[in-house]
């Protein structure tokens, strides 16, 4: 089943480096940047391990309510 999340990260990511997490899109903030997008289990999962080996800071994690 997949779900809308909002995946908070710190920092601002320049849009080449956003467009390594396919299926999302990403809305810069004032030092967070927030990736969007519909995804299942295992792509959130996936999602959330690449922002890991980037040496990205995870802020939060949010499901979007439909």
């Amino acid at each position: 089943m997949r779900v809308s999340f909002r995946i908070t990260i710190k920092g601002r990511l320049s849009q080449r480096f956003a467009a390594a997490f396919e299926g999302v899109t990403s809305e810069p903030g004032a030092g967070e940047t927030v990736l969007v997008g519909c995804l299942d289990q295992a792509e959130l999962y996936g999602l959330i391990a690449r922002l890991s080996e980037f040496g990205l800071e995870l802020v939060r994690v949010e499901e979007v309510p439909q």
